[in-house]
């Protein structure tokens, strides 16, 4: 049987080399960022000092409105680096809640609230606030968002 902390990489794997689509940039299709299992396990572990819960309009909408709209938080880290922690269905495979490069996101994000964690949350402890499955009505973007600010 593997580890905790082989299945806890393996789901980590799974959740940062998914192609999320939808607002990350106009391309479409990404280079990875990090593709080492250490990289990997680095940024999960990594501090986050600051966190904005952002919004964007849906896909195909000039404007954000109200839950007619992606909310995602963009997290950074000690060394200044930018990540995307955001939730959608069929985003990830082993979860839900993926994690991408701040500098794929677009110009429709708008901040929404920021909150100064001072180093006292890991990226890993945003991504499992945001939590594994995705329900339109009962656990979508916007819980999940609201959820990671709000530890």
């Amino acid at each position: 049987m593997p580890s905790k902390t082989l299945v806890s990489l393996a789901v980590l794997l799974a959740i940062l080399v998914t192609i999320v689509e939808g607002g990350l940039s106009s391309t479409g299709t990404h280079n990875y960022d990090l593709s080492k299992i250490a990289d990997l396990r680095k940024l999960y572990n990594s501090k986050v000092f600051v966190a904005d819960r952002m919004k964007r309009p849906l896909d195909g909408m000039p404007v954000a409105f109200g839950a007619l709209s992606h909310s995602g938080v963009r997290v950074t880290l000690a060394d200044g680096s930018q990540w995307l922690v955001h939730k959608g269905d069929s985003f990830g495979k082993a979860s839900n809640t993926v994690v991408v490069d701040a500098r794929h996101m677009s110009s429709n994000w708008k901040i929404i609230e920021t909150k100064d964690f001072t180093g006292t949350k890991t990226v890993s402890d945003f991504v499992k606030a945001g939590g594994t499955d995705y329900s339109l009505i009962f656990d979508n973007c916007h819980d999940g968002a609201e959820r990671m600010m709000d530890q």
